[in-house]
């Protein structure tokens, strides 16, 4: 049985949730469906939309399609996309993200899809906006859950979030997570020595890495601030962020105001992960909110000790002094301590890291691939697909 899907999705960019779409692309075509993925080229990168194409997607514009709130240009995004699903015909459109998660689910309910999918890839519900804004947005994502046959969330934590909204019912939810291929990422990665050389990195440096877009979500602030604290009971402390954004600036500022500058080493845009994880003693995911924290899995993969914040799908990732270690957001004492844990305990960080390495497979692409497939065999039964 082949189905033919059209996926929506805001842009395109270096990050979990294009990632997630790209590869659920990717998945659904092995198994024989055709798969459409609209979204706007304007507001993609070039590499990422180069590497959606080179792994076979076919990728379509939608110009009006903007990730912030203009109500003319989402009217726009809204013809736009009803005249693709016209055009196209599918039997089943999921959505991706909160805008295009409304907009196209809105032209999929105008133009009669059979069947509709939506992935918010995490939530808006707090860290993101005022409270005015938020209520907004979380009354639209109530709205548009009656025009939904099922929502994928990352992690069952996810869904009860959601839930906890009135968004939606209960079994209207499946987690599925962002799968990350493990096995490929353990043959791709160095040795930690030769990694560090290539990085022109000290051996003997105590190395945190945090990777992610310079977006002030991702919390990159709290590790900068968490800095002097480690450095002052581990002198060779070196903190490394791969990434790019906005916030670049304001980090290394900040690294200069709090003496720290010569502790911190910024990379810009990266698309070799597992190089620079291999180099790390620790990963720090220290975010406002997360859908679920890829770069965990990630690190885990490769066995390296991890601290993150109990925000959004991250609890359901690590399991707290078994895999890693949790703390509360907007608090870089806590992260300094934690990672002076972890850095005065080299026994620890391999116990953590075994553990995680173990616990990384739940979160495989091959876990990932096969409930999702699962999920579109199930909905065409329901619908009368053929």
């Amino acid at each position: 049985m082949s189905i033919h899907v059209l996926h929506a999705i805001t842009r395109l960019t270096l990050g979990g949730s294009s990632e997630n779409t790209i590869a659920s692309c990717v998945a659904l075509a092995r198994a024989g469906h055709r798969c459409t993925l609209a979204t706007s080229f304007a507001e993609s990168d070039a590499t990422s939309l180069a590497d959606a194409r080179h792994r076979g997607c076919r990728v379509v514009d939608v110009p009006s399609l903007g990730r912030e709130v203009a109500p003319l240009a989402d009217l726009a995004s809204l013809r736009q996309l009803a005249g693709l699903i016209r055009s196209e015909r599918p039997a089943i459109v999921q959505t991706h993200t909160s805008k295009a998660g409304f907009v196209g689910r809105l032209a999929a309910r105008i133009t009669r899809v059979p069947g509709v999918i939506h992935q918010p890839h995490g939530h808006i519900f707090y860290g993101y906006y005022g409270a005015g804004r938020t209520a907004l947005f979380i009354a639209l994502e109530r709205l548009a859950a009656k025009w939904t046959d099922r929502i994928i969330t990352l992690t069952e934590r996810g869904t009860e979030e959601h839930l906890a909204h009135s968004i939606g019912r209960p079994e209207q939810y499946v987690s599925i997570p962002s799968g990350v291929p493990t096995e490929r990422l353990r043959a791709s990665a160095p040795p930690r020595a030769e990694a560090r050389r290539h990085l022109g990195l000290d051996q003997s440096a105590f190395v945190v890495l945090g990777l992610g877009r310079l977006i002030r979500i991702k919390g990159f602030d709290l590790a900068v601030r968490a800095l002097p604290r480690v450095r002052g009971a581990i002198p060779n402390a070196r903190l490394l962020l791969v990434g790019d954004g906005p916030e670049r600036p304001g980090l290394e500022a900040l690294a200069v105001s709090l003496n720290v500058a010569d502790g911190l080493r910024m990379t810009g845009g990266m698309t070799d992960v597992a190089s620079h994880l291999a180099a790390a003693d620790a990963v720090v995911v220290p975010s406002r909110n997360e859908g679920m924290g890829r770069v965990l899995v990630e690190a885990m993969a490769l066995g390296r000790a991890v601290v993150a914040t109990a925000v959004g799908g991250i609890p359901s990732v690590i399991a707290d002094s078994e895999c890693g270690r949790l703390i509360a957001p907007d608090d870089p004492d806590a992260l300094a301590d934690a990672l002076v844990e972890l850095g005065q305990d080299a026994g620890l960080r391999r116990k953590l890291g075994e553990a995680g390495r173990q616990r990384a497979e739940a979160f495989s692409t091959t876990v990932a691939d096969a409930k999702l497939l699962s999920l579109y065999a199930a909905l065409a039964r329901e619908k009368g697909l053929r």
